[in-house]
């Protein structure tokens, strides 16, 4: 009947649909088939998704909550770039979450917990071995998310993968090299050892020094970032480099909506 609200049927298949397609867009952005600075095309989406637009808006705009889009009024929707200044921010905020997550378990590991690890480090080691980039990749985002759901509560989990999202662009090329994905396993390793001493402090500077450690590698990885000037970590220590800078957005890009 016309004027009739919406069935709760039909909300939640709305809504089912939006968060869909919201993580298939955010899959081609994670993965770089959307490049960083592109802009997003409602209906270019919906037909390489096979979903009306409404959809895909919504979707849109959740990404923009998350962080991953920019969106300019009257001009459309980006897909979001992180500057020099922004990523290093968040390179701290994320140590001062993960080692306050390592901390905690610990302190008290809960049941599981360094078998659940100790088997990422494993699959870890194999994937540097094998010369494989992508599976190391897609381990230790399960390894650091392990970690946080471990040690902290449900907020910071979203807090730190929101974070998360907006640095894939700029990890994932740190750890292509075989050297560089042994380098990062052996922290998680000197993690582990912590954990598994139930040493607390230990466990918070080998999280801390794993997310610097991060940073060294992100900052190899592009040209011209060791020219910039070292920052100030989260505990007062400093970086010997920081990392790369991105190209410049599309000028719409840089104005976010207020």
């Amino acid at each position: 009947m016309t004027g009739e609200a919406p069935s709760e049927i039909t909300l939640l298949r709305t809504r089912s649909l939006t968060s869909v397609v919201r993580q298939e867009i955010e899959r081609l952005i994670l993965t770089g088939a959307i490049e960083a600075g592109s802009r997003l095309n409602e209906q270019a989406l919906a037909l390489r998704l096979g979903v009306s637009r409404g959809p895909v808006r919504e979707a849109i705009r959740g990404l923009e909550r998350q962080g991953l889009v920019v969106t300019v009024v009257n001009q459309g929707s980006y897909v979001r770039k992180v500057s020099i200044e922004e990523a290093l921010e968040l390179y701290d905020l994320r140590a001062l979450l993960t080692a306050r997550a390592c901390e905690v378990i610990a302190a008290a590991p809960p049941p599981g917990a360094e078998d659940r690890l100790a088997a990422l480090v494993a699959e870890m080691e194999r994937a540097a071995d094998a010369d494989d980039a992508p599976r190391y990749y897609a381990l230790n985002l399960e390894f650091h998310e392990a970690v946080m759901e471990l040690g902290s509560g449900p907020r910071a989990q979203r807090i730190y993968a929101d974070l998360g999202n907006e640095l894939h662009l700029f990890r994932r090329r740190a750890l292509v090299q075989p050297e560089k994905m042994r380098e990062s396993n052996a922290e998680h390793a000197t993690l582990l050892a912590a954990i598994r001493a139930r040493d607390p402090a230990a466990a918070h500077a080998a999280g801390e020094a794993h997310i610097r450690g991060g940073k060294r590698r992100f900052a190899a990885s592009s040209p011209g970032a060791s020219s910039t000037k070292p920052r100030q970590t989260a505990r007062g220590g400093h970086d010997d480099q920081e990392p790369p800078t991105q190209h410049d957005p599309p000028e719409p890009a840089r104005r976010r909506r207020r």
